[in-house]
């Protein structure tokens, strides 16, 4: 562990725009809406909407979740070469035809200027272009664990296409590079920072590990993990091996 670098190179992104396809270049990201015929069939629609900086006096279903737009280059999370977007994210948010909202916790429905603060950790910068990715279900869906799996899935997949281009973009190309190091201090007291998660079941879920930072293939649920503690690095955690569901 005493080794390991973690290397995050940032692209800095400037504008973001609808197009036929994904493509990323001299700081613009564009991408496509969703067509009808790809959506699940518990879905009645998504809608995809780009929000402009200071411009958040929009309508808002809750907000499932924020987030970041990173990839793996180099490595597992934690080590190598992670490459990451800022000046933009996406949030998840969601209803079903009726209006009753998938991801109640915290009644973060309304005005989103109203109901989501920036500039705080795990949250949008004042800046920033937001992807809004909204989820309507069809009536009788019962909003189990099962159909919140699959509502975040179907919007980690929408972004992989960004992390597939991103992951190819050259790395001398980065507006800024960071460097991490777990750093060991013989004789120095041992310290173990505690954080506790959710893992009730529906919505209250983390999922640990994914394949890409803050994604959801290739992780691992902690219910399923049946909560038991897990001991990550501090790159580790830098590197989006949690993702919050809640």
């Amino acid at each position: 562990m005493a080794d390991e670098t973690l290397k995050i190179k940032e692209f800095v992104i400037k504008d973001v725009q609808f197009g036929p396809s994904y493509s990323l270049s001299e700081h613009k990201l564009v991408i496509p809406q969703i067509t009808p015929e790809t959506i699940p069939e518990t879905f009645r629609k998504v809608n995809v909407t780009i929000i402009h900086p200071h411009h958040l006096d929009v309508a808002t279903d809750s907000i499932m979740d924020v987030v970041p737009i990173s990839t793996k280059v180099l490595g597992t999370l934690g080590t190598g070469v992670t490459h990451t977007l800022t000046g933009v994210s996406m949030i998840i948010t969601g209803s079903n035809e009726n209006g009753k909202q998938i991801h109640d916790f915290g009644s973060s429905d309304g005005t989103l200027s109203k109901q989501m603060m920036l500039n705080k950790d795990g949250t949008p910068d004042e800046n920033d272009f937001i992807i809004m990715f909204n989820v309507v279900l069809k009536s009788q869906v019962v909003m189990d664990r099962q159909m919140m799996t699959t509502v975040f899935s179907y919007a980690d997949d929408y972004l992989q296409p960004i992390r597939e281009i991103l992951k190819k973009t050259n790395g001398r190309y980065a507006d800024y590079n960071h460097e991490y190091s777990n750093t060991v201090h013989p004789g120095k007291p041992k310290v173990v920072v505690i954080k506790q998660v959710s893992g009730q079941g529906t919505m209250y879920d983390n999922i640990l590990f994914p394949q890409e930072p803050n994604g959801i293939k290739g992780g691992i649920s902690i219910i399923d993990l049946n909560n038991f503690p897990v001991l990550l690095t501090p790159n580790e955690y830098r590197d989006g091996a949690i993702h919050a569901l809640v």
